[in-house]
């Protein structure tokens, strides 16, 4: 049995979802295929951006909700023949109205909770996943839509709910195992253990596609978006960007906890677990192999796999003279930026003990600030701690690869070829892994920092 998850690009409109179902249908001809799908490009955001407006009491919610109405019903009916549309309309316009009473009652107590706001983001999957199953059997494939909720239970972390996996693996080998039915079931979405609907975070799809795929003892999860594989660096801005042929599950969970949109971070974990290749594969291209995931690979021929990056990041630094030789300072720091959920990306600390320097994502720099002037107040009043510094307008850049373990210089040419482009360099941070080298420049010197850094290793030859 093989897992197939297609994304929101691969979903954008009718004529796509055409293209989607006929990949779908012929491969169901060869073998087994769960399907799982994302919402259609854009809808989640909309949902989102609804919630919000209702919690504010802000009537244009409702015409947001009109603009959703109307496109996914516009979608529907080019998809869907006269014979088979009346069912499908009666399925879609119940899960719309369902939608548009939620929005009302988040509206009426001007208060949208993290479990309310997963519940509306649940709707973008959900009616995604009635349209396709439906357009399926309408084209004559055999085909069933079960519902993510009935498989995957997780703890009541709303928003990025936790899998509880002994539960889920025996609720996908009960319902999937042995289906001669193409099965569709709807990405992102999860439920607890009393029915209350959860999410697995933004693009948990992919995640939701690898959980199926353990749970079902696959062969093989392909990740269908909109391009040919895992690229060496954004091709927006590196001309010259590749697809990798191949990766190790090491390198694709670092290049996408850095940027590369590919792959959902989590996704790799079950798969990891079972040894279950991961293929990427672009919808728009289909006959391109794309990037394979997994543990066997060949030896790369580059001394780095790929450069990823994160944006819109601050850098905040604590310095002071009484922090040298006091234990628990830095443990205090986190813990008091954990109690605010101040995720901190990156840290950097010199062995003088002088400074302790932190990324975050910029929203979250302000609360961060206040956090910490709050928890050390009586250090800056007796002046253990001298300053915060806040810096942002930052970015990480991450240089990522298998090879880079063991061998001598890769640092040393590194920041030679930025500081040839007179490029400053804010923090350094590597793990003992030697896989990722990771650094926090200016916005601004991002383009010319990837070119750089993709020319002195990956254009060697």
């Amino acid at each position: 049995m093989k897992v197939m998850k297609f994304g929101g690009s691969s979903l954008a409109n009718a004529a796509l979802i055409k293209k989607v179902g006929s990949i779908a249908a012929e491969e169901h001809k060869k073998e087994p295929v769960v399907v799982v799908l994302s919402a259609m490009k854009g809808v989640t955001d909309q949902l989102l951006s609804m919630a919000n407006l209702a919690e504010q009491s802000d009537a244009q919610y409702k015409q947001l909700y009109s603009e959703l109405k109307e496109r996914i019903l516009s979608t529907t009916s080019t998809l869907i023949d006269r014979k088979s549309w009346i069912d499908t309309e009666m399925k879609m316009t119940g899960l719309l109205k369902e939608l548009e009473e939620v929005l009302h009652g988040i509206e009426l107590v001007r208060e949208c909770s993290p479990r309310s706001l997963d519940l509306v983001a649940s709707f973008g999957e959900r009616l995604n996943a009635i349209l396709f199953s439906d357009y399926l059997t309408a084209q004559g494939t055999e085909t069933v839509m079960v519902d993510a909720r009935e498989l995957i239970i997780t703890n009541e972390n709303y928003g990025s709910a936790q899998v509880l996996f002994s539960q889920t693996y025996e609720n996908i080998k009960n319902r999937l195992k042995g289906s001669k039915a193409l099965v569709v079931v709807p990405g992102f979405i999860a439920s607890t253990e009393s029915g209350i609907t959860t999410t697995l975070g933004r693009n948990g799809s992919d995640y939701t596609a690898s959980i199926l795929a353990a749970g079902l003892g696959c062969g093989m999860i392909e990740i269908w978006t909109d391009v040919d594989g895992v690229l060496s660096s954004d091709p927006n801005i590196v001309k010259n960007a590749f697809v990798q042929p191949e990766i190790n599950y090491q390198e694709a969970m670092e290049l996408s906890y850095f940027g590369a949109k590919v792959i959902h971070p989590q996704t790799m974990v079950p798969a990891l677990e079972l040894n279950i290749p991961i293929v990427i594969k672009n919808t728009l291209n289909p006959d391109v192999p794309g990037t394979v995931i997994s543990s066997k690979i060949r030896k790369h021929t580059t001394t780095i796999t790929g450069i990823a990056s994160i944006e819109d990041v601050a850098l905040i630094n604590i310095e002071g003279s009484g922090m040298i030789g006091v234990p628990g300072t830095a443990s205090r720091v986190f813990t008091a930026l954990a109690a605010s959920r101040v995720n901190v990306m990156m840290i950097s600390q010199a062995s003088s003990e002088h400074s302790i320097c932190l990324v975050c994502r910029q929203k979250e720099a302000p609360r961060a600030l206040e956090t910490l002037r709050d928890e050390l107040k009586e250090e800056l009043e007796t002046k253990k701690i001298q300053k915060f510094e806040l810096i942002d307008e930052l970015e990480i850049i991450a240089v990522i690869g298998e090879n880079m373990r063991g061998t001598p210089g890769i640092s040393g040419k590194l920041f030679s070829s930025l500081g040839r482009e007179k490029i400053n360099i804010l923090a350094i941070a590597q793990g003992s892994s030697e896989r990722n080298i990771s650094f926090v420049i200016e916005k601004k010197d991002t383009p010319r920092a990837l070119t750089v850094i993709h020319k002195e290793f990956l254009e060697e030859g």
